[in-house]
C-alpha cells in the first residue's frame, strides 16, 4: 500500500494519492493532473476512483479533467449534485482499491455533502482518515459556506458537532488524520502548520474535540471569529458542481508572449489588471503605473482569489523571465483562466521601452522609529487575529483582506506607513492603494518581524489560541 500527501504551499492544499496492488485512488485531486497519471503509468498501476471530499471552494479540483483522462470514477458524498457523471455514494458506502477499501463517512457540517474516507488496509483494521475539511489539525471547517434560507451556520456547526461525536471521535486514537488543509487556509481560523496527524492526538489538542464539550459551547467556539470569506469561494464551488475548461487548454490559450506596443494596447482597450508577480524587492524599485503587485512566491493564489474577486477578469501579467506557465497555472487553480498574455522580456522591456514607470518607497524599521517621533500615521495589514495578538502601539488594523473597507481611512496628504508581517502583504496593499490614486503611501520593509526587533512601543503579547 502506497500512501502519499501532495501538498501545495501556495494553497495550504492536501491531495493524496493512495494505490494498492495495482489499482489507485485520488482524494481532492489539485486541477493540473498529470503528475498522478504520471506515478499510476511508473507503477504500472490504474487509477480507479477519484474521491471527492466536498465542493471545495478555495481551489478548482482536477477531478473533471482527471476522470476524462483515465476514465476513473469521480465519488461523492451524499445528497451531492453534479453536472457531469458522478457516483453519489451512500453513507457506509464501501470502494474496494486493490487490498484495502475505502468507506464513506457522511459528515455535514462544513458543507452538506461533505464526507470522510476511512481506510482500511489489507487485514481490515482501520488505518488512517482523510477527513477533508470536516476535521484539521487543530480546528474544524468553517460552518458558515453552505448556508441556505433555510439552514444556518448555526445549523451548520450543530451538524458538525454531531459528525465529529458520532462518526471522528469513535476512531482508534491510532487512526492517521490527513486533511485536506493547514495553516494559511481560509477554510478554518486556527489551523495548524503540521499536515499529518492522528486521532488521539487531536483528542488532545483540537480545541473542537474536547471531552467534555456541549453543543452550544462549540457552536460558539467555531461560529466565534470567523471573517468572511473571499468573494472567489461561490464561483469556485460552481465550477467544481458544473465542471470547467481543461488546463491544458487554460495555459494553450493564456500563454502568449506580448510585445511591450501590443501589451499596452491590450491594457488600454481591455479593462484588464496588469498583474506584476516579481517578488516584492524587485517590484518597489520600479513598475507599470496602476498594476498590482501580487507575488508568485508569496501566498500568491489565495491572494490573487481575495483581491481580485472576479474569476472572468482578464488579466495582463508581468511575470519573472521563464515563469510565466507558472503562473497561469497558479491562478487556474483558483479559477483565474481569463489571462490575456504575458509582457514579454519582463519589466525590464517595458523600462528599456522608455515607459512611463512608477516606484513605491519602502524604508527600514529604522527609519520609521524616528518617523513615529514625529507622529507619523501608521497602519496594519495583517488579519485583525495577528493585531490583537500584538502589535506597534501607534497602528491602526486595515487589513489586506478588507482593504477596500477602509479606503476612506487613509489621510489625502501627507505621508503614511503601511506594514504586515514580513514585508509581502504590505507592498499588496501599497500596489492597491498606489493603482486607486493614493501615492502617499510608505512601505515598511520586514514587517512586524522587523518592528519586534526595533524600540518601537508594541502591545503585550497575547497567544493567539486563547483570543476569542
Amino acid at each position: 500500500m502506497i500512501i502519499e500527501q501532495i501538498y501545495t504551499g501556495c494553497l495550504a492544499q492536501g491531495a493524496y494519492y493512495i494505490e494498492s496492488n495495482g489499482e489507485v485512488a485520488i482524494i481532492d485531486p489539485l486541477r493540473e493532473v498529470q503528475d498522478y497519471i504520471d506515478s499510476a503509468a511508473k507503477n504500472d498501476a490504474k487509477i480507479k476512483y477519484i474521491f471527492e471530499t466536498h465542493f471545495h471552494a478555495d481551489f478548482v479540483s482536477g477531478h473533471v479533467t482527471l476522470a476524462e483522462k483515465t476514465g476513473a470514477q469521480i465519488v461523492f458524498g451524499p445528497t451531492a449534485t453534479t453536472n457531469f457523471d458522478a457516483i453519489i455514494a451512500e453513507d457506509n458506502q464501501v470502494f474496494k482499491v486493490g487490498d484495502i477499501t475505502i468507506t464513506v463517512l457522511h459528515t455535514p457540517g462544513h458543507t452538506m455533502e461533505s464526507s470522510c474516507y476511512l481506510l482500511k488496509d489489507e487485514n481490515g483494521k482501520d488505518h488512517a482518515l482523510f477527513s477533508g475539511d470536516t476535521l484539521f489539525l487543530g480546528d474544524v471547517g468553517r460552518p458558515d459556506l453552505a448556508q441556505k434560507s433555510d439552514v444556518t451556520e448555526k445549523d451548520l456547526a450543530g451538524f458538525l458537532f454531531d459528525s465529529l461525536r458520532t462518526k471522528v471521535m469513535t476512531l482508534a486514537d491510532e487512526v492517521i488524520v490527513y486533511p485536506a488543509h493547514g495553516a494559511g487556509s481560509a477554510c478554518g481560523k486556527n489551523l495548524s502548520k503540521e499536515t499529518v496527524g492522528t486521532i488521539g492526538n487531536q483528542k488532545e489538542t483540537n480545541y473542537a474535540l474536547r471531552a467534555n464539550m456541549t453543543k452550544e459551547e462549540f457552536i460558539k467556539e467555531v461560529t466565534d471569529g470567523l471573517l468572511p470569506p473571499p468573494a472567489y469561494f461561490p464561483l469556485n464551488v460552481k465550477l467544481n458542481k458544473e465542471g470547467y475548461k481543461s488546463i491544458d487548454d487554460v495555459i494553450k490559450n493564456s500563454e502568449k508572449p506580448l510585445s511591450v506596443k501590443d501589451f499596452e494596447i491590450i491594457a488600454n482597450e481591455t479593462g484588464a489588471i496588469v498583474l506584476d508577480v516579481r517578488h516584492q524587492t524587485e517590484f518597489v524599485k520600479g513598475f507599470i503605473p496602476q498594476s498590482i503587485f501580487i507575488g508568485i512566491d508569496g501566498g500568491f493564489a489565495p491572494w490573487v482569489g481575495a483581491l481580485i474577486k472576479d474569476i472572468q477578469q482578464p488579466i495582463l501579467l508581468v511575470a519573472p523571465e521563464g515563469r510565466e506557465e507558472d503562473t497561469i497555472t497558479r491562478l487556474s487553480r483558483v479559477g483565474f483562466d481569463n489571462v490575456l498574455g504575458y509582457l514579454e522580456g519582463s519589466f525590464d522591456a517595458w523600462q528599456k521601452a522608455g515607459k512611463e514607470i512608477d516606484t513605491l518607497t519602502s524604508v527600514s524599521v529604522d527609519v520609521l522609529e524616528n518617523k513615529i517621533k514625529e507622529n507619523a500615521v501608521v497602519f496594519d495589514a495583517r488579519k485583525p487575529g495577528e493585531f490583537a495578538s500584538e502589535h506597534a502601539v501607534v497602528a491602526k488594523n486595515t487589513p489586506l483582506d478588507f482593504l477596500n473597507d477602509h479606503i476612506s481611512e487613509f489621510p489625502e496628504k501627507g505621508d503614511f506607513y503601511v506594514y504586515c508581517g514580513g514585508g509581502y502583504r504590505s507592498v499588496i496593499a501599497a500596489s492597491i492603494l498606489k493603482a486607486r490614486g493614493i501615492h502617499n503611501v510608505i512601505d515598511v520593509a520586514g514587517g512586524y518581524a522587523a518592528i519586534r526587533n526595533s524600540n518601537i512601543e508594541r502591545t503585550a503579547a497575547v497567544c493567539p489560541s486563547t483570543l476569542k
